[in-house]
């Protein structure tokens, strides 16, 4: 039974990915949209089969102006229910790293070119639904949450939108694929910074920030360079245009390598790296990483952060 379930499955997989594609931008139509009876819909309709019944039987003219009223009802929410979702235009706008065990946000635009849209749900399987109205000619922008689990890329899978507007009955909804990737870093575990990594002879490594204090050299002029720091004298000398170079140092540089890192496993060590990364960005302390083959020269800020810990999360995913 089971592998029946997994081979049923996998054809419906199969078949939505050719009926909806994977898009960043998607515009909801009847190729997109299915539609069904809700369990209030099914019990209106046994309802009204009954009442039918009851109205041949007896000839009551009152018991079938109420059976073929409530049926006109029963058949218009069912084109009202399609038409809340059609036309709607949903747009992927992008998704910022996490740490592994945290909310995953991912931003949605959607837009209501034709009409107004009530009552819209966004869900996926393992997360919390969020719901939202769309006025027309309207744009709105929303964030949902996916959970993360582990490092690497995240792929939330088909978003379900559905509504069960105006009355209940029927239920229309669509499961769109927009494509989304989130990064997700390893579980930032917070322990004692390792002893400071020595340089080459068993002296520290200290890194150059650019400041006021050492002199250091010349270099071409580029725009924006302050005209305090023109090499006035070598332009006299028809020497062309040089800026003065200072520096002072940044800080003793910390090596972070994943072959001396502890831990029990692979993961556990690659999270070890990744607090110790966040904990020296907090501190302003320069820091280089080494993992495998992969060599980062020490630095310090966001990007240098930001590389570092996307190294961490990708490291053996062969990205």
């Amino acid at each position: 039974m089971k592998s029946v379930q997994q081979r049923a499955r996998s054809l419906f997989d199969r078949w939505l990915t050719r009926r909806i594609p994977a898009a960043a931008r998607m515009t909801l139509s009847h190729r997109q949209i299915f539609i069904v009876p809700t369990r209030a819909g099914l019990a209106l309709l046994l309802l009204l089969l009954i009442m039918l019944i009851g109205a041949i039987n007896y000839q009551n003219s009152l018991v079938y102006g109420v059976t073929f009223l409530l049926g006109s009802l029963f058949w218009v929410s069912l084109h009202h229910t399609y038409r809340n979702l059609a036309s709607l235009e949903v747009h992927a706008a992008g998704s910022s790293p996490v740490f592994a065990g945290e909310m995953a946000p991912l931003d949605l635009n959607l837009l209501a070119p034709r009409h107004e849209h009530q009552a819209l749900v966004f869900s996926w399987p393992d997360a919390q639904s969020r719901q939202i109205d769309i006025e027309r000619n309207g744009e709105s922008r929303i964030t949902l949450y996916y959970p993360s689990s582990k490092r690497g890329w995240l792929k939330p899978g088909r978003l379900r939108i559905e509504t069960r507007y105006p009355l209940g009955w029927f239920v229309a909804w669509s499961l769109v694929d927009l494509d989304w990737q989130v990064l997700v870093y390893p579980r930032a575990i917070s322990l004692p910074l390792p002893a400071l990594a020595l340089g080459g002879e068993g002296e520290t490594e200290q890194l150059l920030a650019e400041g006021t204090d050492d002199f250091q050299g010349l270099r071409d002029y580029q725009p924006g360079d302050s005209r305090r720091r023109l090499d006035w004298r070598a332009y006299s000398r028809g020497q062309g245009l040089h800026s003065k170079v200072f520096a002072e140092p940044a800080g003793t540089t910390h090596w972070l390598d994943l072959a001396h890192t502890p831990g029990a496993d692979m993961e556990q060590r690659l999270s070890h790296l990744a607090g110790w990364v966040m904990q020296l960005e907090q501190a302003g302390q320069p820091y280089g990483l080494q993992v495998g083959e992969t060599r980062i020269d020490p630095g310090i800020g966001v990007q240098h952060r930001d590389r570092c810990l996307r190294t961490l999360a990708l490291f053996g995913s062969g990205q």
